[in-house]
């Protein structure tokens, strides 16, 4: 059996894993138990009463963080040549299309979101099987399959994720890092479980958050309190 450094059993302490936090101090509990020297991530984990296997309870969406992510995305605009200066002025880090075609099937994915126009989703297409394991590849879902990419790019550079349930339930994702406040850790937890609140399918019986859980990176996580979404 591994055995607990003295640090993370004084983490462990700390949190009362039969007790649900209310989402504030559930924030301020994080920050503190953090175990690493580097700015970790900020994840919510939550255990939605869904039936992903169900078309209309495959819960998937996109929501603007208040706060951003803490981490700058990169970000690839699959698009015709009228509108890479559109992609480039907005924060796109590159933007084209049949050369990075040509790369993504060399096997570059060296980005975090891809956004591409309606009119070359055929291309994008060929690189669907490359894309798609990665989480890359554009949907209209998430908002990034669109005309205007100007406005695509913006936004994901502001702050927008996107998420998705998994086969078991759960949605996991990144609300920031933990050299942010508490308070803005809670107001982007909030957006985030507000959104997943108004998405509830009517299909959906029982509790639909099952369970809430937020921790740091290699840290322990954090019971909370549905009840404290505001």
């Amino acid at each position: 059996m591994a055995k607990i450094s003295k640090k993370k059993k004084a983490a462990l302490e700390k949190v009362d894993s039969s007790r649900l936090y209310p989402l504030s101090e559930a924030m301020s509990l994080v920050k503190e138990v953090n175990l690493t020297k580097f700015d970790a991530s900020v994840d919510l984990h939550i255990n939605l009463g869904v039936d992903p296997r169900k078309a209309d309870q495959a819960i998937r969406g996109t929501v603007t963080l208040p706060h951003g992510t803490g981490k700058s995305k990169t970000v690839l605009v699959l698009c015709t040549p009228d509108k890479e200066k559109e992609a480039l002025e907005a924060g796109a880090d590159y933007a084209g299309l049949d050369e990075y075609i040509t790369k993504i099937q060399q096997g570059w994915t060296d980005v975090d979101v891809v956004i591409a126009m309606p009119t070359v989703m055929a291309q994008v297409g060929k690189v669907g099987r490359i894309l798609g394991p990665r989480g890359l590849m554009p949907n209209p879902k998430t908002g990034t399959v669109t005309i205007d990419v100007g406005a695509a790019v913006n936004e994901v550079k502001a702050g927008k994720i996107s998420f998705r349930v998994d086969k078991y339930g759960i949605i996991h994702t990144s609300i920031g890092r933990v050299s942010f406040s508490a308070d803005h850790l809670a107001n982007n937890a909030d957006e985030v479980l507000g959104t997943l609140t108004k998405m509830k399918p009517a299909s959906s019986k029982g509790t639909y958050m099952k369970k809430i859980t937020v921790a740091s990176t290699m840290s322990p996580g954090i019971p909370v309190d549905p009840k404290s979404i505001t």
